[in-house]
């Protein structure tokens, strides 16, 4: 099994947003993300996507949009990003996800000894008050997802959020260092868009950090391990 990540689809099948507004990357989408993706991937491959998945703002909006990532071969991992308004309580979503199709919130999952655990994450520094709590509420969110693989057989894990889990400068945050403790194979994040991944810090105490945003990989799931 393969295991890839790609975050920041942004689908929009129900009100349709075209993202090339965004920029010259985005020429093409979401054509060129199912099309990127079905080149790569194999139906016996993991995909982690990490966030901002529709632009939807309503559950049944979204329903689509899932719909089209679960006809794409592959099993998906899904994560909240901060455009994801349409996600519901984890139990709610979670009826509804076609099979093959996964929802982290607070715990982790292990798939073919594979485990993947992780949280959105938020802006660091903080930037406000609010940006404090929702932070501090996002490092128990990780700690939680973390602690729910105790006492599971795994081989392998990534970690995975949204937002980048270091500071501008590069800098260790404390989702950073938590994710690091649980010594996994890898760590992925999206939300960036435009970057120049060589400009971006590449590890973590040796532990490989991914940058995966769809536009930044030219909407190629990136493949991040192979067990």
């Amino acid at each position: 099994m393969r295991v890839y990540a790609i975050a920041d689809p942004h689908l929009s099948r129900v009100h349709p947003k075209p993202m090339s507004v965004f920029g010259p990357a985005w020429q093409g989408h979401p054509e060129a993300f199912f099309r990127g993706w079905r080149e790569v991937v194999g139906e016996g491959d993991l995909v982690l996507i990490p966030g901002d998945i529709s632009w939807a703002m309503r559950l049944g909006e979204a329903i689509p949009d899932l719909l089209d990532l679960a006809a794409l071969p592959g099993k998906k991992v899904l994560l909240k990003g901060n455009h994801d308004y349409w996600w519901p309580s984890i139990s709610r979503l979670r009826a509804v996800l076609p099979p093959g199709m996964y929802a982290l919130q607070n715990d982790a999952l292990v798939l073919e000894g594979v485990a993947v655990a992780g949280t959105r994450g938020w802006q660091y520094p903080p930037a406000s008050l609010e940006d404090e709590r929702i932070f501090a509420r996002e490092v128990e969110r990780l700690k939680l997802s973390l602690n729910d693989l105790a006492g599971k057989t795994y081989r392998h894990l990534v970690v995975a959020f949204h937002f980048p889990p270091f500071g501008p400068g590069g800098e260790a945050t404390p989702l950073l260092e938590r994710a690091a403790e649980a010594k996994p194979d890898a760590i992925v994040y999206g939300h960036l868009h435009g970057a120049d991944p060589s400009k971006l810090p590449r590890a973590y105490r040796g532990i490989p950090l991914y940058l995966v945003s769809a536009d930044v990989l030219g909407f190629r799931p990136r493949k991040i391990l192979e067990v």
